[in-house]
């Protein structure tokens, strides 16, 4: 890969597993550099016996060697004790590691979990990274997309409650969101001609209207446009049966229309190695698939699958990008 071929991995949530899984990523010899941005002595004292730099864009740590880029605390940590002194320091690595991304210093950035509680609970309105992302590139909208298991599932809707979902999926939004997937699935996954399968929003897709009326509404006129333009989808399709292997193998990706009807299926067949990556962005941004665990934090029983498979699907998205399939 060509310059600048650097990952930044933010440390997440000081009190949470993110310190500590980020220092595990030393066990691997990865094909790019990976540069952590976060406090230096919690990293160190999360990853026990380590041996870490100082980043410098510059100059590459030897193998086995931790580059951290130091952004201190705001308030001591400790493990598993939340602090909103914290908040803001958590998003201060958020917007270093976009910064990077965006002035070309970083090929692209991975976050370990944040807590959306104690960064509300410190006055800043946030509702997860994926929102927090689109609002701070100036992107319009986003997709929020998990891998993992064998499945892609994206959200037409994310961090809502659930009666605020209908009204929110609206034919524009409904639209965007397939075109924005359609678009990244080409570009940064491979697929020349992609199958989506699109989930209704009601019990049995609305049985004809039976049971609510958004899928004659909203979905099916939106499925209909798109398809007369050569997209390829299916749907939509009751929610309780589009996840058996005979409907899945017709599809390469599901979009579901709220955020639990889509993703405890792909958690139960993927957690600890499935992958969340922001579709729509200017920038390559993964994460991993779980939260912050503040009952595993310091214990060293944090398993690093999640945060591995998230670098190794951020270097599949760079490489895509460096041999002209961009992502945006």
């Amino acid at each position: 890969m060509t310059a600048p071929s650097i990952l930044a991995i933010t440390s997440g949530e000081p009190a949470g597993i993110g310190p500590e899984l980020c220092a595990q990523l030393v066990r691997h010899n990865w094909p790019l550099r990976l540069v952590v941005l976060g406090d230096r002595e919690l990293i160190r004292a999360r990853g026990g016996a380590l041996e870490m730099v100082e980043y410098h864009p510059a100059t590459p740590a030897a193998a086995g060697v931790l580059e951290v880029l130091h952004m201190p605390l705001a308030v001591p940590a400790r493990a598993g004790a939340l602090d909103t002194g914290n908040a803001r320091y958590v998003l201060a690595l958020l917007d270093r590691a976009l910064a990077g991304c965006r002035s070309g210093e970083f090929a692209g950035m991975v976050t370990a979990p944040v807590h959306k509680g104690v960064i509300n609970d410190a006055g800043v309105a946030f509702s997860g990274h994926t929102e927090y992302l689109a609002e701070h590139t100036g992107t319009p909208r986003v997709v929020m997309m998990l891998t993992g298991g064998g499945l892609r599932v994206a959200l037409a809707t994310t961090h809502l409650p659930l009666a605020a979902v209908p009204a929110a999926l609206t034919p524009g939004l409904l639209e965007e969101t397939l075109r924005i997937l359609q678009g990244d699935l080409v570009a940064c996954f491979g697929l020349a001609a992609p199958r989506i399968l699109v989930a209704g929003l009601n019990p049995h897709a609305g049985e004809g209207g039976h049971m609510g009326r958004e899928e004659i509404d909203v979905i099916a006129p939106v499925l209909d446009r798109l398809r007369a333009e050569g997209m390829r989808l299916i749907g939509p399709l009751p929610a309780d049966t589009l996840f058996v292997p005979h409907t899945l193998a017709q599809g390469d990706a599901v979009l579901a229309m709220y955020h639990d009807q889509g993703l405890p299926v792909l958690k139960h067949a993927s957690f600890g190695g499935g992958v969340n990556v922001t579709l729509g962005l200017p920038v390559v941004r993964t994460s991993v698939d779980h939260g912050t665990a503040l009952d595993l934090a310091g214990t060293g029983r944090a398993d690093p699958g999640s945060l591995y498979a998230a670098v190794e699907l951020a270097i599949d998205m760079v490489g895509a990008r460096e041999r002209g399939k961009a992502c945006k």
